[in-house]
């Protein structure tokens, strides 16, 4: 290398180092600014996908409505039902309200006789025949057995098939009850002709105990 290169060649170094630097630290702010539209936190660049996320909607797979996330993992959704019930009788609780409206009753007092009746249990099987959530005694099965002044006393009702299907028994059984307190005028009267015959008011006073403890 001659004189000349000896002299130019560190120049040429020094003016490449300075290019180099100069053009990072123009470019350097445009990063910093481009980062501050996604995140509010410069620090935490994940806040902004944490919130997206929680602001997501959860679709409920059985109203097509979107519902909380806790909603999503308990299956209740927006169940007005009070806590005390069990799990096993809240699990049916968009039914039970909407059959209850429709009938005119109280969505607690339907959900009291479940609880006092099935526990939940849409397979309930009773001793004399009744079946299902509400435990309705069917035209079928043992059921069939019982006779009145006119025949068969159940020969108008549901099939036990039909009534082992929650969402007709449910249906069924509210309009039953509706019947009953228009029939008789109040609650106790009609819990006491839903239930199991000559027993008086223990069965009626059972599922009112259920509906006035569990608000």
């Amino acid at each position: 290398m001659n004189g000349v290169q000896r002299a130019v060649f560190p120049g040429i170094i020094a003016g490449s180092l300075f290019v180099i630097l100069l053009t990072t630290l123009i470019a350097r702010p445009q990063v910093v600014l481009a980062s501050a539209n996604f995140t509010s936190n410069p620090i935490l660049d994940v806040a902004p996908l944490e919130q997206a996320e929680q602001a997501v909607p959860v679709l409920d797979v059985f109203t097509g409505e979107n519902a909380s996330p806790d909603a999503a993992e308990n299956g209740t959704g927006d169940c007005a039902l009070p806590g005390q019930y069990p799990d096993s009788v809240r699990q049916w609780c968009g039914l039970i309200q909407q059959h209850a409206a429709q009938a005119g009753v109280d969505a607690r007092l339907v959900a009291a006789v479940i609880t006092q009746e099935s526990g939940g249990n849409p397979d309930a099987y009773s001793k004399s025949g009744a079946v299902g959530l509400m435990q309705v005694m069917p035209r079928d099965g043992l059921a069939s057995s019982f006779t009145c002044i006119n025949g068969p006393c159940f020969s108008s009702r549901p099939s036990t098939q039909e009534l082992y299907d929650p969402e007709f028994n449910i249906s069924y059984g509210t309009q039953m009850l509706a019947g009953l307190i228009q029939k008789h005028g109040n609650i106790r009267d009609a819990l006491m002709a839903y239930g199991p015959v000559n027993v008086g008011y223990y069965y009626a006073d059972l599922v009112l105990g259920i509906y006035n403890s569990y608000q």
